[in-house]
């Protein structure tokens, strides 16, 4: 029993020095991964939507952390027209790097191409506050700026276009 409080503080050590080599080994880049990346990399800049998110899916299943791969990810969905899917992975790497401007900025961009400006502005504010008038913010804003003034589509009811004989 008078051990216990020993045995207690001795366990909270080894667990917190565990858990901080593991994240550590981590936080390296997998060669590997890096070799899918950069390949997936090249293929969406030539257009190459499939195999580049084949490439990236490979990297995060060497290296299921890997934030560049989630990254890229994410602007393959945008490529592909996907910003909902986009906005899900960028929140993957802004959950574990909240200041990351790159998904922040993705994050946005992909907001205001789904038409949710406000929540765009919202990210376009948090990475000025990070970055101020970095390259990403200025591109975010000229995105919001042109998808707003874009005219908007309008829908018509599924029984006005029914009624029509």
């Amino acid at each position: 029993m008078r051990f216990t409080p020993a045995a207690l503080a001795l366990s909270t050590a080894f667990a917190l020095t565990a858990s901080s080599l593991i994240a550590a080994q981590r936080a390296e880049p997998d060669p590997r991964a890096q070799a899918f990346v950069e390949d997936g990399r090249a293929a969406l800049a030539a257009g190459e939507i499939v195999p580049a998110v084949d490439a990236f899916e490979a990297a995060l299943a060497i290296q299921p952390g890997n934030l560049e791969a989630y990254l890229s990810l994410a602007e393959a969905m945008r490529a592909k027209g996907l910003p909902g899917k986009a906005i899900r992975y960028y929140r993957v790497v802004l959950d574990a790097e909240p200041r990351n401007v790159t998904a922040l900025a993705g994050e946005g961009m992909a907001l205001a191409e789904k038409g949710a400006f406000d929540r765009a502005r919202d990210s376009l504010a948090r990475a000025e506050a990070i970055c101020g008038n970095c390259a990403a913010a200025v591109q975010l804003s000229a995105l919001i700026v042109e998808r707003e003034s874009a005219p908007q589509m309008a829908s018509v009811p599924v029984d006005e276009r029914t009624s029509e004989n």
